[in-house]
């Protein structure tokens, strides 16, 4: 018995082990096809099975791409309420299958680690701008049931879930972008608007007085691309001639006979066109053919040396030619500028034939008491333009306050003295008072007391003015073209200087010219106080122009020691003078002795201006600008509403508004003077 006690107890024993053996063999069996299993389920998530696939974030892990895995085949085809965005950014909300979603797809919401209470209010947004119009296509709008609310947010690793009210939010930062959009947009509407308003009202004020000119080294208000088919004609032509030029050289007949026979062509296409919509329909063609004659003529002829030489030297001619042009304009512009009109040739005729026929020459003057009455203001207007004399005081008197107090104190020559006199005797002023003299009647002004009038009489100056080989001809530039005007030979122009010996009774005066137009009342200027100067002006220095340095020659030493080339110029054509002090300070004796100084015209040119800078040098009171506005015979650009404020306007320069030349925009301005229904305007044909 014993024996089989010991003996159970072995079996026993050694039955246990062997149980124990085997449970752990089979334990470990299970964990090997167990891992293997893993394994090959993790390798096809990247395939096309990874819908088929449960996942689950593992315990404790950050993240998702470390999950754990497990097979779930009955949740691949699981519908899923998908809210996403379109091309346009709106959002929409359709319906697909989990096992249709690719990688891309993405499932936003915030994981806050309780999955249990984000069931049932999850919502999915999917972004795929590739898939986006599918989806819409496929369901529509649909509306999800709770389970498949609560199984869709674990289908696939890459999608998250978003709370409504993150997605609301979304929704709203949307609509202001949207808003902030449109609001962006319209702005820029408005602000073409302005711009193109801007652009219109700007070409409405644009003079046609200088017409732009093609030219390859200039694009100023061109645009890059306008008018490209002529620009690339024209610098074909200049291409052709300089290679023609180095074939010629070569002696390559053939090329240099095509390339002058497709530069005429072009040339015919292209005459006065200055623009592409002004080329014929044949210009492109005409231009591909010259590009490919070009083309022939540069692989046989170019040498980059060769070919700089021959611009450089057609550039110097051109500049040549531009210069010679320039001469010869400015000769045209200063003939056609002191050129006496047709119409304003017959009008002196007609005035001096009916003052004459009437008998007026032995007619006396009226009020000859107001020529000399110190109370009253006085004008001094020296001039031979009988219509341009006509508007200076039609101006000033229809701007003034008390006509009946101007007196206007007119000299001419003794060529316009009888057409001077009967114009104002048939087209008096109302209440003004209007006085012509003759300058020959000033006995007084002769060559012994005048230095100006000794050297007009002089062989020299005569030779300088009418000798055509002389160097201030057309030959030697355009610089003394402008001093060789007929109106620096007249006693008229020097006049000025003579004012207390023309009018000894009166104590101010103001100088106006021929041209300038008179604008509002000028009867406070005899109110301003010149601080004891004798002559109130307008400076027009601006930075460095007009300066004395313009108008005196600062190389000779006279000038140099006595005057500051940065001292301001002032103008001649509106001009109050104190004749008082005037003779105090003796100024015509000062002006003499400078006249005498220069009369081999080395401190300046001809003309009043220079002697009056010096002769009134440190002596001139600066009138606000104002009072003078200049330029309106020169200048196209001047400011439109200084010169609407100002109380004179002047057409200093060669376009001058009685003739064609003048400014259009500034002509209105003269011309609503003009008494063009007069009988003499009409039937000299002066009109508007």
């Amino acid at each position: 018995m014993e024996f089989y006690r010991k003996l159970w107890s072995f079996d026993s024993l050694l039955l246990i082990c062997i149980s124990l053996f085997w449970w752990w063999f089979a334990q470990v069996m299970l964990h090997i096809v167990h891992v293997n299993a893993d394994i090959s389920w993790g390798r096809t998530i990247g395939g096309e099975h990874r819908a088929d696939w449960q996942l689950y974030d593992c315990d404790g892990c950050g993240n998702r791409e470390e999950s754990r895995i497990r097979y779930n085949p009955s949740e691949k085809d699981i519908d899923i309420l998908a809210t996403y965005s379109d091309h346009s950014g709106t959002v929409r909300i359709g319906k697909v299958k989990m096992g249709d979603l690719s990688a891309s797809w993405i499932l936003e919401n915030p994981v806050d680690g309780n999955r249990d209470e984000a069931e049932g209010s999850q919502v999915v947004i999917l972004k795929d701008p590739s898939q986006a119009d599918t989806l819409v296509g496929q369901n529509g709008i649909d509306s999800m049931d709770d389970h498949q609310s609560g199984e869709s947010q674990n289908q696939h690793p890459h999608l998250t879930t978003m709370s409504p009210i993150k997605l609301k939010r979304r929704m709203l930062r949307q609509n202001r972008r949207k808003l902030r959009t449109s609001e962006l947009i319209q702005r820029d509407k408005d602000m073409d608007e302005q711009m193109q308003e801007a652009a219109i009202g700007r070409s409405r004020t644009l003079d046609n007085l200088s017409q732009g000119k093609y030219s390859i080294w200039r694009r100023d208000y061109e645009s890059p691309n306008s008018d490209s088919t002529l620009k690339l004609m024209r610098d074909q032509i200049i291409m052709a001639k300089a290679y023609a030029n180095i074939a010629k050289s070569n002696n390559e007949s053939t090329i240099y006979d095509s390339l002058m026979k497709h530069s005429r062509e072009s040339q015919h296409v292209i005459e006065e066109a200055n623009s592409d919509a002004e080329l014929p329909q044949r210009a492109l063609d005409q231009a591909k053919a010259m590009g490919h004659v070009l083309s022939v003529a540069k692989n046989q002829l170019y040498d980059c040396h060769t070919v700089g030489r021959k611009f450089r030297a057609m550039l110097q001619s051109t500049e040549d030619n531009v210069n010679a042009m320039k001469k010869k304009s400015a000769f045209l512009i200063q003939l056609a500028a002191k050129t006496v009109p047709k119409p304003l040739h017959c009008l002196p005729l007609q005035l001096a034939a009916d003052y004459f026929l009437h008998g007026l020459q032995n007619k006396k003057d009226v009020n000859k008491e107001k020529l000399e009455d110190r109370s009253l203001y006085h004008y001094a207007i020296f001039s031979d333009n009988v219509l341009a004399t006509s508007v200076v005081i039609n101006s000033t008197v229809l701007n003034a306050e008390e006509p009946e107090k101007h007196v206007f104190h007119i000299v001419t020559d003794k060529l316009n003295f009888a057409a001077m006199k009967m114009w104002f005797l048939a087209n008096a002023p109302a209440k003004a008072t209007v006085a012509v003299e003759n300058i020959d009647d000033f006995k007084w002004l002769n060559s012994s007391y005048c230095s100006v009038l000794r050297q007009l009489e002089s062989a020299r100056l005569k030779e300088y003015y009418f000798k055509a080989n002389h160097p201030s001809s057309l030959s030697a530039g355009s610089d003394n073209l402008k001093y060789r005007n007929p109106k620096y030979l007249s006693m008229l122009n020097h006049l000025r200087f003579y004012l207390p010996e023309v009018y000894p009774k009166l104590d101010k005066i103001l100088f106006l010219d021929d041209d300038i137009v008179v604008q509002k009342d000028l009867t406070p200027l005899w109110s301003i106080d010149l601080q004891g100067n004798v002559n109130g002006a307008v400076e027009t220095c601006k930075e460095s122009f007009h300066r004395f340095d313009k108008y005196l020659n600062f190389s000779n030493p006279t000038i140099s020691e006595n005057f500051d080339p940065n001292a301001c110029g002032w103008a001649f054509g509106m001009n109050i003078f104190d004749l008082k002090e005037w003779r105090k300070r003796n100024i015509t004796g000062i002006y003499h002795r400078w006249q005498d100084m220069n009369e081999d015209r080395t401190l300046w040119k001809l003309g009043s201006l220079p002697p009056g800078l010096i002769t009134f040098y440190n002596l001139t009171f600066p009138l606000k600008r104002s009072w003078h506005v200049l330029g309106l015979g020169y200048d196209p650009a001047l400011n439109q509403t200084e010169i609407e404020n100002a109380a004179v306007i002047h057409y200093n320069g060669n376009y001058k508004p009685w003739l064609d030349l003048a400014v259009s925009k500034y002509k209105t301005y003269w011309s609503k003077y003009v008494m063009f229904d007069n009988p003499y305007l009409q039937r000299c044909n002066i009109n508007e």
